[in-house]
């Protein structure tokens, strides 16, 4: 599991092809298996391979989704809120094991944060989206991940560059004292 996180980087640029059948579902297997609070598992996912649609959701916001156009795969992460108080939680740990699956799959993904973001033209991103995909107000989305096969090549973040600092011992210590 470190090599997937030592390897994994925000990939946006992806060469065009499609992403065959067996991959998609080990992706879904992945987001399915994801834990939630309590098993109860709010997250919803909509996949979306149509290059048109992709097109639109790179539109999502004004900023951070363009990507997405280019994608061969979009999974967009949602939760129904009615089932957990903390669906924004579980669906971001969903996610994040697609994108590590995904790294495991030889695939690159970027995550396009759609919660608390706004469209541009008064609706937020979240409305866009479900009135784009036709997702009901009930079910909140969390995030997109744009998945392809890498076009671009990044190198994993320096070990040493690693904020240790940010980790400490027994208790936070205000002192500077982080105990590392």
């Amino acid at each position: 599991m470190i090599n997937l996180l030592r390897q994994r980087r925000s990939i946006r640029a992806y060469v065009p092809e499609k992403i065959d059948e067996s991959t998609v579902t080990l992706l879904l297997e992945a987001a399915l298996r994801a834990p939630s609070s309590r098993g109860i598992n709010p997250w919803e996912f909509v996949l979306v391979d149509e290059p048109e649609t992709l097109a639109e959701l790179a539109r999502a916001k004004t900023h951070g989704s363009q990507f997405l156009k280019d994608a061969p795969l979009a999974i967009v992460v949602c939760a129904d809120s009615t089932k957990s108080d903390v669906w924004v939680e579980d669906s971001s740990i969903a996610a994040i094991v697609i994108q590590l699956t995904a790294v495991s799959l030889g695939l690159g993904s970027c995550w396009a944060q759609i919660r608390n973001r706004q469209h541009g033209d008064g609706r937020t991103a979240e409305v866009y989206v479900q009135e784009l995909l036709g997702i009901p107000e009930q079910v909140k989305v969390e995030c997109i991940l744009g998945i392809g096969r890498p076009a671009e090549h990044k190198i994993p973040v320096a070990g040493d560059t690693l904020e240790y600092g940010k980790i400490r011992n027994n208790h936070y210590d205000r002192s500077g004292n982080h105990g590392h």
